[in-house]
């Protein structure tokens, strides 16, 4: 029988350390390799070839969802699933939109992560509950037709920050891409929502996402 082979990216060593013992139980998989950061996996990536990989969202340097975008790109026969603990909206859908095909919390069971490789090794998509819900409501709704024009008011440094938050960045992240202190990223966020009338940040990234920002990431 052929196993299906799985990378696991994740930077914390007692969680490498747990999926690898959680998944050398089941006979159908093999582990191949571990990552330790976003450009590991993206280089182990190139050259492993693995059916599956289990990428965590936060990592230093490259994150989760960029590592994922960059994969997917040159890579897109492999599988890659989300296991995290952020099951916020500015979390899956950039992840979703990067290339992701399964987006799992990392206190699923032990059954549901091994079904979640499978379904994902045979070409399938698979969500936690909760988070299928919101991407159900998503793709459900109907499309609210946003303009990249919406965002014309905005300073060329205010659309640089959007940018990096539709491609799935943290303020943390753009403050250190930028140079810039977390707090000025704040504030240069808090109004870009007044500009554009945006109730909160999951929103902001939705209409960033809608109007075709955050494929840009290299």
């Amino acid at each position: 029988m052929e196993k299906t082979r799985i990378l696991i990216a994740d930077d914390q060593a007692i969680t490498r350390s747990g999926l690898r013992l959680l998944l050398s139980e089941a006979d159908d998989l093999e582990i191949v390799g571990e990552a330790r950061d976003g450009e590991e996996v993206v280089a182990m990536a190139a050259s492993e070839q693995p059916d599956v990989i289990l990428m965590d969202l936060r990592m230093p340097g490259v994150n989760g969802i960029e590592a994922t975008r960059r994969i997917h790109r040159v890579s897109p026969h492999i599988g890659i699933l989300i296991l995290t603990v952020f099951e916020d909206d500015t979390s899956i859908f950039p992840a979703i939109r990067a290339g992701a095909r399964g987006y799992l919390l990392k206190n699923s069971e032990q059954e549901d992560l091994i079904r979640a490789i499978n379904t994902i090794a045979n070409g399938g998509a698979i969500f936690s509950p909760g988070i299928a819900q919101k991407v159900l409501g998503y793709l459900t709704t109907p499309p609210t037709q946003v303009s990249a024009s919406i965002f014309d008011e905005l300073t060329e440094r205010e659309r640089e920050i959007l940018e990096y938050m539709a491609q799935g960045k943290t303020n943390s992240e753009i403050a250190a891409i930028l140079n810039l202190s977390h707090k000025t990223i704040s504030n240069y966020i808090s109004n870009v929502l007044l500009k554009v009338h945006a109730t909160d940040r999951a929103k902001l990234m939705l209409m960033a996402l809608e109007a075709g920002m955050g494929q840009n990431g290299k």
